[in-house]
């Protein structure tokens, strides 16, 4: 069904919204794919938090204009499906990643990170990164890994003092 000029325009600009809060775009290409199987990865997408939109590629070029996402523009080609991580960066290929494993037919062309166009099969690596709790995570354990070990150097004196007494302590009681 064609799309009215004024539906266009509104698609570019909702898209374009998008692309300006988005962290990394996915494209896939959906060709094969039935009707039930695309609701599915929109369910989804939608529980990921995953905005997922199939777009005509002369549409997405001037959605993604003026974003980071731009580079994408002239790699455009086919009938793909766009899906952007709005919070975590690695949401939108895990997504794909995920349904790409049960249904063959849905292909990685490219994943967009920080202004970078990289091949799909990169799609790996790029669903690889922590969500935003598990680098928080780690970044906890690295900062206070070096202040435990602290901790820990100061008290071994003590323990082993106590760990001494305690074997001296044993060793007369079973003497006696």
């Amino acid at each position: 069904m064609a799309l009215r000029l004024e539906d266009k325009k509104a698609l570019v600009s909702e898209v374009n919204e998008v692309a300006l809060r988005a962290q990394s775009v996915v494209a896939a290409e959906y060709r094969g794919l039935s009707v039930a199987q695309l609701t599915d990865l929109r369910a989804k997408a939608r529980a990921s938090r995953v905005y997922m939109r199939v777009v005509k590629n002369t549409l997405a070029r001037r959605a993604v204009a003026g974003t980071q996402f731009e580079c994408v523009g002239e790699k455009l080609k086919g009938p793909l499906i766009l899906a952007f991580s709005e919070d975590d960066p690695g949401a939108a290929a895990r997504l794909i990643k995920g349904f790409a494993k049960d249904h063959q037919k849905l292909v990685a062309t490219l994943v967009s990170l920080g202004g970078s166009v990289l091949p799909g099969s990169d799609l790996e690596r790029v669903a690889s990164l922590p969500t935003r709790d598990q680098a928080l995570g780690q970044l906890l354990g690295v900062i206070t890994a070096p202040i435990g070990k602290f901790v820990r150097t100061l008290a071994e004196p003590h323990t082993r003092l106590v760990r001494t007494i305690a074997a001296v302590k044993d060793q007369k009681q079973a003497a006696a």
